[in-house]
């Protein structure tokens, strides 16, 4: 019976102490060979030997592509709780390359020599099948449920997590038929040695793993067949083993450098040539998803319909990768597929997959920060931006640059710095390109540059049909016109082309106030931003829990210079806008400032309660009311951001974001009925709203964010780019 899994080759070599750098020096040479796997064998009680665990980590620091697994691990020396956190520990530290083989025990005396306690062969059976579910347990930390405690290995009140960098696979060094039947129950792997097993046995092993399997609703090719072998075996006996018995990982049991090179650069080769020559013969495929995986499938999507460029990199519900990409930063989301294309034809595929499924949500992600949350769904489809990530020089004279929608802002920054340049971009370095981009982008150099959207000279947009198209001021300038500000609605953007700005060294400026006062704090931050120059943009967050004493308001923003008395100057009127309880400011590039995110995946749980609002004017009654807001305890967050200056330069026509007029935006957080009731006195007063700051859907939103003309006017693009609607979830503008 073969499998189908693709061929792999190991080495297991001796942790030997009287040379300790020789273990490590072999496995070097295995990575330089191409190997594919280095493991050591595990007997903590041998005197001889290095620990093994030592050994894989340092071998891991030795080494950056191969893979490294216990051959296998003493179990009744590793409490299996400890082992499944450093298992993951050293899984995210050598970027996903460890593997868990897992031995039941075998030395009794040997083991109980060095305190572990003597279990019966049924025992240690039970003990080993105990230890899986308990390291498995530990490396999902997304399942809300206690931890197994069992007989033998007792918990109280253990932590799930981390997760590992991947799905680290068990492999169980198994002979016996009870062990046989638990590799088939619970292993993803069946790792013997062929010395220890007889020629006429190996097809009762293979058939006893397999009724197991299929017992528990498995599909047999989930568990991988690895081996170790001796060297000197012939290529020919191990196709055979490959595609009579199932084995498709072999390792080579050798510590001799030339005997490795002679495996690795002749039996190989040859092995995967006899392997490869027969299955296409026979038309053998793949093994393909596990059940579990094929059992997590929603309902509705065409699965196996996926196009070919897509394959390889889509997540499903059932995958290891399913818990980094699921939600957003603000919103916990269950979709039916992400969809992660590496090119524009890839995004034209998407959008094909994505128009054949004409029924189900559609979620459109680059960096997934948005706070709206509309970059995933419950049951849909997500195509997800992050390959899309290249950020190219097109013209040093110009200034001009094309970057992915992929790409991270604090990326951009970091790559345009060496030039002196700049493109505002948010207040925050983890937010994606695509979406900030199109929608509108109100950032730490606004009130000087305008908004993002205003330094955007070109884009190139996959429509609906799939089609792309350029859109610029000279082609498809209606396009154009609709992508800067309500680009979600008209296509995906696949390359933005911006047009920097030059920008030195900026002012970082931290303070923060006593807000006792909060109607008198926000009047004077008004003046102080409506007479400040324009290098000057200072954003103001405050809020109150139940729990606070002193309500406290933070200024953060730029200082569009390095000269030192230019930024007092600057400073001077904000400084005296409520008692200073701390103060900071550092001088720094832009990318400095913008390089404030970690490189993590989202986790966002349940649905943001986000609000927007634009005014025109912070009068002096409007500040009393947003005060109230602010000191009343129903919101943690309460933001003005200044968006006038060279935001207001821009015709209201010109771009789909129109609200030109507008000198703040206004985002606030809550969820309580005295929240709403303070807002709605709020919103009273505002005169349009941002939408990458709401969360609140429906076509009342949608009348709010755009003006009657520039509503109209998108409804016809929306009628000529996208006339059935497949762009529809995130603020569809009809």
């Amino acid at each position: 019976m073969d499998y189908g899994h693709a061929l792999e080759f190991g080495a297991f070599i001796t942790p030997t102490n009287s040379q300790p750098q020789a273990p490590v020096a072999l496995a070097q040479l295995s990575e330089q060979l191409g190997f594919d796997l280095v493991t050591f064998q595990d007997h903590p009680y041998q005197p001889a030997f290095l620990d093994t665990w030592t050994l894989l980590s340092y071998t891991a620091a030795a080494t950056s592509t191969i893979r490294l697994a216990p051959n296998v691990l003493n179990l009744p020396l590793r409490p299996p709780a400890v082992l499944a956190r450093a298992a993951t520990s050293l899984d995210l530290l050598s970027g996903g390359r460890f593997e868990l083989g897992l031995g039941a025990g075998g030395f009794w005396d040997a083991i109980e020599a060095m305190g572990g306690g003597r279990l019966t062969p049924g025992q240690s059976l039970e003990a080993l099948e105990e230890a899986i579910d308990l390291i498995r347990g530990i490396w999902n930390p997304d399942e809300r449920t206690p931890l197994p405690s069992g007989e033998y290995y007792p918990l109280s009140g253990a932590k799930r997590g981390p997760a590992p960098a991947h799905e680290i696979p068990i492999w169980t060094g198994a002979l016996k038929p009870r062990m046989l039947r638990l590799t088939g129950r619970k292993a993803d792997g069946w790792l013997p040695s062929l010395g220890y097993i007889q020629p006429m046995e190996i097809n009762s092993h293979q058939e006893r793993i397999d009724d197991a399997a299929r017992g528990v609703g498995r599909n047999p090719a989930e568990v991988r067949r690895l081996l170790n072998v001796p060297y000197g075996i012939e290529p020919k006996r191990l196709a055979e083993l490959a595609l009579v018995h199932g084995f498709s990982t072999f390792i080579v049991v050798t510590d001799e450098p030339s005997a490795l090179a002679q495996f690795a650069q002749e039996t190989a080769p040859m092995v995967r040539e006899l392997v490869e020559t027969e299955r296409v013969r026979l038309g053998t495929a793949e093994p393909g998803r596990s059940s579990r995986a094929l059992a997590a499938r929603r309902d509705g999507i065409s699965y196996d319909e996926l196009p070919a460029s897509l394959r390889g990199k889509a997540i499903e519900p059932g995958d290891f990768a399913y818990r980094a990409v699921r939600s957003t930063y603000m919103r916990g989301g269950a979709p039916g597929i992400v969809l992660r294309p590496e090119d524009t034809a890839g995004v034209q595929d998407a959008v094909a997959f994505a128009r054949a499924h004409p029924d189900l949500p559609l979620g459109i992600r680059s960096g997934g920060h948005g706070v709206s949350g509309r970059s995933t769904n419950d049951g849909g489809i997500v195509i997800d931006l992050a390959g899309l990530r290249e950020i190219e020089i097109l013209d040093e004279q110009r200034r001009l640059v094309r970057v992915g929608p992929g790409a991270r802002w604090q990326e951009v920054a970091r790559a345009l710095e060496p030039h002196g340049w700049a493109i505002t971009s948010g207040d925050y370095g983890g937010v994606g390109v695509g979406g900030l981009a199109t929608a509108g982008g109100i950032g730490f150099l606004g009130r000087e540059h305008g908004l993002t959207i205003d330094q955007l000279v070109a884009a190139e947009v996959v429509l609906a049909d799939g089609t792309l198209v350029r859109a610029s001021e000279d082609e498809n300038p209606d396009l154009f016109w609709a992508v800067r500000g309500a680009g979600a609605n008209v296509g995906i953007v696949v390359s933005f082309e911006f047009e920097a700005t030059p920008t030195g060294n900026v002012a970082w400026v931290q303070l923060a106030f006593d807000a006792s006062d909060a109607a008198s704090l926000l009047q004077r931050y008004a003046d102080a931003t409506d007479n400040a120059p324009r290098d000057t943009t200072l954003f103001l967050v405050a809020g109150t829990t139940r729990a606070a004493t002193t309500p406290v308001a933070r200024l953060y923003g730029v200082i569009d210079s390095d000269d030192a008395s230019v930024i007092i100057e600057r400073l001077q009127p904000f400084l005296a806008i409520a008692p200073l309880l701390n103060q900071s400011v550092q001088l720094g590039s832009y990318a400095d400032v913008i390089s404030n995110a970690p490189d993590t995946s989202h986790d966002g749980r349940g649905e943001p309660g986000f609000r927007s609002g634009l005014l025109n004017e912070l009068d002096p009654e409007t500040a009393s009311v947003a005060a109230e807001l602010v000191l009343s305890g129903s919101t943690p967050w309460f933001q003005l951001r200044p968006v006038g200056g060279a935001i207001a330069d821009i015709p209201e026509q010109a771009t789909a974001y129109a609200h030109r007029r507008a000198r703040y935006s206004v985002t606030a957080v809550g969820r309580s009925a005295s929240f709403d009731g303070l807002w709605k006195r709020l919103e009273e007063r505002f005169d349009g709203l941002y939408l990458s700051f709401e969360s609140r859907t429906g076509p009342d939103i949608v009348a709010r964010a755009f003006p009657p003309a520039t509503l109209e006017r998108l409804q016809a693009l929306k009628e000529k780019y996208d006339p059935d609607g497949l762009f529809r979830d995130n603020f569809p503008v009809r």
